[in-house]
């Protein structure tokens, strides 16, 4: 028999924790701090993640039972990358039973008190998408609200019950805040979402919203779990506090109600997600929830340069409510940010592309380490288009390109039907659109289509699509349910090939422009408002898509080009390239947490960054201020500030568009933070 001896690891001390060495002296202090309410307002690029993780192995090596930490992060991945941080400080394995998101704790905690709160104990957890397939069941069931064409559809409902959980806010009241056009349909949304409640609880099922409500409830209405999970919970740790919900907010305080021995950390200038439920308030009144917390400050950036900060700090100082800090640059000057005016967005376009390929092919900045940001996905519309045609390979983090967006897709099949009216694949995406017609009826039609292609003879031109829907033999295959959509979608479809409405159209029928405008007032502006959570970001963002169209001469011109940018993939920009390696484009919601070399922020025009849309009140456009921080934070030495003087549309007379206030309120009796260029056009080829 062979005796293999292990050599076990646990309750081995630190070797590796040095403070003195591997931290700067606001980040030991945090780590040192003593026990009790600790408020960390961590600016961008100051480590915080890193601090956190040293709190959490000191406290471990102090001798703290790992059953004991509660270290709550936004996502697993981060919770598994800070434990393996925790582990490689401490020199030894640990299991952090504890750390996760706030979903993974909860769930923890229900398991072992499943029966308190009405579910069984092998309860299942429904994702996103199967949560949204049993709320769309649920409306289907009530089958009289199909027939209310305004009626939300299920993604809209999930994200309105989502807001009323996150608030902590009764339906009407949510309603009011994120939906009031569905106020008069409240009482037939509550019978949908009681059914969608009711059928949940027979099935065994929870969503991930019930996860947290249900951990509160087990924690304010069951005083024994409660009191067995809060005195377990000696050490709590959240990272990116600025994030957390009102219900998430709750939760944190109640898991501390027996030992008070809280540590948060985020930057309230970084707090950009209201529109996913992050409450401001709780990062912003900290202190006052908990009178005896201490409040520290990482203020050291290790990430950018002086020149980008001045105007970050500069920026976020105009900003009322707040936690006050001064970041300060490890790193050496470098380049001022560049405010660059450009005549349009198509010379936006240029510049950028233009820019980028001189970084990348003269200066060796690898694309990889260039972002672009925007502060909606629209503004990257020119700028998507230009990088395809100069075959510069790009990527839209987290996203789908804008051509390849539900919305933009939908009103696009329609010019694809007004081209070509066999196009089946168009006829599916159009008909699922309109209320009363499912899978079947959308296959009658497109049956008919197909029997009206097989008659022609001699190759003649297809049937145009207004007239196929108002023929008899499709409409005697129509139930009653359907044919009200089916008549207005033909005569939306006759519009769409009328004849020109002025000289200045090209060839037969409504210029481009014209046809997505008559499809947005028609009818999709109509369907955004019932289907998605932010109609207002989605009909502007075919608006500027309209204005894109104008461009173009003939409708059959703009889908070849149209078919073309949505599917080139670029493979190199020059000699020497990796294939791989690739631009980003991206939201600055989406770019929080990362980092370029490089950073072009594009349409600083008033109204676009801030939106007009999100500056009704003084809290929204602070937050707006914030996003704005976000995305000059993002750059580690040069910052490309870019400025569209004017928008032309296809149709009507150029305006001009003011700088947008976040720049223009920095040019004060002081020299504003960045460098005016100015910007000439060379003909192509010209000798200098």
């Amino acid at each position: 028999m062979t005796h293999y001896v292990l050599r076990s690891q646990r309750g081995a001390r630190s070797t590796k924790l040095n403070l003195e060495a591997d931290l700067n002296e606001q980040q030991r202090t945090v780590v040192l701090a003593p026990a009790g309410p600790l408020l960390v307002i961590a600016g961008a690029g100051t480590g915080k993640t890193r601090t956190l993780t040293y709190r959490a192995a000191h406290l471990l090596g102090q001798g703290l039972s790992p059953d004991h930490l509660l270290l709550w992060t936004f996502t697993n991945r981060a919770a598994k990358e800070m434990v393996r941080r925790v582990e490689q400080l401490l020199g030894q394995r640990i299991r952090l039973p504890w750390a996760g998101t706030f979903h993974h704790v909860a769930n923890l905690a229900l398991r072992h008190h499943a029966d308190r709160v009405g579910l069984p104990h092998n309860y299942a957890i429904l994702d996103g998408e199967d949560a949204r397939d049993l709320m769309a069941l649920c409306i289907t069931e009530e089958g009289k609200l199909l027939r209310k064409r305004a009626f939300p559809k299920a993604p809209l409902l999930m994200h309105l019950l989502s807001r009323a959980v996150d608030g902590q806010l009764g339906l009407e009241q949510a309603a009011a805040i994120h939906a009031p056009r569905f106020l008069p349909l409240l009482d037939d949304i509550r019978r949908v979402i009681d059914r969608f409640t009711r059928r949940k609880l027979q099935l065994g099922l929870v969503d991930y919203d019930d996860l947290l409500l249900l951990f509160k409830v087990l924690l304010v209405e069951h005083p024994g779990p409660a009191e067995q999970l809060t005195s377990q919970f000696r050490q709590v740790l959240v990272d990116e506090y600025q994030d957390t919900s009102g219900l998430q907010g709750e939760i944190i305080d109640l898991c501390v109600a027996q030992h008070h021995n809280l540590t948060v950390v985020g930057d309230d200038a970084q707090s950009i997600y209201s529109f996913r439920g992050a409450d401001f308030r709780n990062i912003l009144e900290f202190p006052r929830r908990y009178p005896e917390a201490q409040v520290h400050r990482l203020e050291i950036n290790y990430r950018s340069t002086p020149e980008v900060l001045a105007l970050a700090n500069r920026s976020i100082a105009r900003n009322r409510h707040q936690h006050p800090k001064q970041l300060r640059a490890v790193h050496g000057p470098d380049m001022m940010p560049a405010l660059i005016p450009l005549h349009d967005v198509y010379q936006q376009a240029e510049f950028v592309a233009q820019r980028v390929l001189e970084l990348s092919q003269e200066e060796a900045v690898p694309l990889s380490r260039i972002g672009v940001l925007y502060r909606a996905h629209a503004h990257s519309l020119e700028l998507q288009v230009e990088l395809s045609r100069r075959d510069i390979p790009f990527a839209v983090r987290s996203g789908l390109r804008f051509f390849e967006q539900a919305h933009v897709k939908d009103v696009t099949a329609y010019l694809r039907l007004t081209h070509n009216s066999t196009d089946e694949l168009a006829w599916h995406r159009v008909l699922r659109l309109w209320p009363g017609v499912g899978a079947r009826t959308a296959s009658s039609v497109v049956q008919a289509v197909q029997e009206a292609a097989d008659r022609r003879t001699g190759g003649g031109a297809a049937i145009p699509a207004a007239e196929l829907l108002a023929s008899d033999a499709l409409l005697q295959r129509l139930p009653g349910s359907a044919r009200a959509s089916i008549g207005r979608l033909a005569r939306l479809f006759h519009q769409l090939s009328a004849p020109p409405t002025g000289p200045q159209v090209q060839g037969e029928g409504p210029s481009v422009q014209e046809m997505i405008e008559l499809v947005l007032d028609g009818h999709y502006a109509e369907y955004a408002s019932t289907a998605f959570p932010n109609p207002d970001v989605r009909v502007a963002d075919l608006k500027q898509f309209a204005q894109f169209a104008g461009r173009f001469p003939d409708l059959e011109q703009f889908l070849s080009d149209l078919a073309l940018v949505a599917n080139v993939a670029a493979e190199a920009v020059g000699p020497g390239e990796l294939p791989d390696e690739t631009l980003t484009l991206t939201t600055v919601h989406q770019a929080k947490g990362l980092e370029w070399q490089v950073v072009f922020i594009l349409w600083l025009a008033d109204g676009r960054f801030p939106q007009a849309l999100a500056i009704r009140t003084e809290a929204e456009e602070e937050e707006e201020r914030r996003l704005f921080h976000v995305a000059v934070t993002r750059a580690e030495k040069q910052l490309y500030l870019c400025h569209p003087l004017f928008e032309e549309p296809a149709q009507g007379s150029r305006h001009m568009l003011r700088l947008s206030r976040f720049l223009a309120e920095l040019d004060g009796p002081d020299s504003p933070p960045y460098e005016r260029w100015t910007i000439t056009e060379e003909p192509e080829g010209a000798l200098s």
